[in-house]
């Protein structure tokens, strides 16, 4: 009997038993959920890390260098991916797609302080002869013909050949280093570029510019609507 009244206690515990059981069973339920959101956040924020250092980085223009193809107030993605991105912490760079070309929007750490980024057209590539007379720009002796400049007093006044050229590089030809970049903002009268501090380096280089995903208007207090989701070649 003794025997056969203590399997029964074992099979049926009572409520009183059975609650510290209910509210360990609690608990476990609650840290894992606990857990499960931590684990999420953690991956996003390592998807996220991950994205902006290897394939897709967001900036946003704070000067008219590049008006009118951007203006002040764009925010635009940058293609990482496509030149091959710098893996952190190391000189490694993973291989791209394809080269830099003249015509591209690219983003850079600036030469003389490389703690800033900038944002120009690369007009001349590794190899090739440029040089700047007037406001035309010649490549290997052919001008370049660049619909997207803007000049400050465009259509007003008419430059010779022969202008006079104050610049630092450009003024003759100039011979671009291997594995380097001469590059030209294309608001040409604003702009400080190549012309005044020469080449840039190929491993400088962080991406190409490819679309402006959002663009407001700090003076007036709007959205630039019209400018949302373009595309830059």
């Amino acid at each position: 009997m003794d025997d056969r009244k203590l399997d029964a206690s074992l099979s049926e515990p009572t409520p009183a038993q059975r609650l510290p059981v209910e509210g360990v069973q609690a608990r476990r339920r609650r840290k894992s959920a606990v857990r499960e959101y931590a684990e999420a956040i953690l991956i996003a924020v390592a998807l996220a890390l991950v994205i902006r250092t290897l394939v897709v980085q967001a900036f946003t223009i704070p000067s008219g260098s590049m008006m009118d193809t951007l203006v002040v107030g764009d925010y635009i993605l940058v293609n990482k991916f496509l030149y091959g991105p710098e893996v952190p912490f190391t000189d490694y760079r993973l291989p791209g797609l394809r080269h830099p070309r003249r015509g591209d929007i690219i983003v850079f750490r600036y030469p003389q302080d490389e703690k800033r980024d900038f944002i120009k057209r690369i007009v001349a590539t590794p190899g090739e002869q440029v040089q700047i007379r007037g406001r035309q720009v010649f490549v290997n002796g052919r001008a370049l013909g660049e619909p997207y400049t803007k000049h400050a007093d465009s259509g007003t006044t008419r430059f010779s050949p022969d202008t006079y050229c104050g610049y630092a590089y450009g003024c003759e030809p100039t011979l671009v280093p291997p594995d380097a970049y001469f590059v030209m903002g294309d608001n040409r009268d604003n702009s400080q570029d190549s012309r005044y501090w020469g080449f840039v380096k190929r491993d400088k280089i962080k991406g190409k510019a490819f679309l402006i995903y959002w663009s407001w208007d700090g003076e007036r207090h709007w959205l630039r609507w019209w400018r949302l989701a373009n595309y830059i070649p």
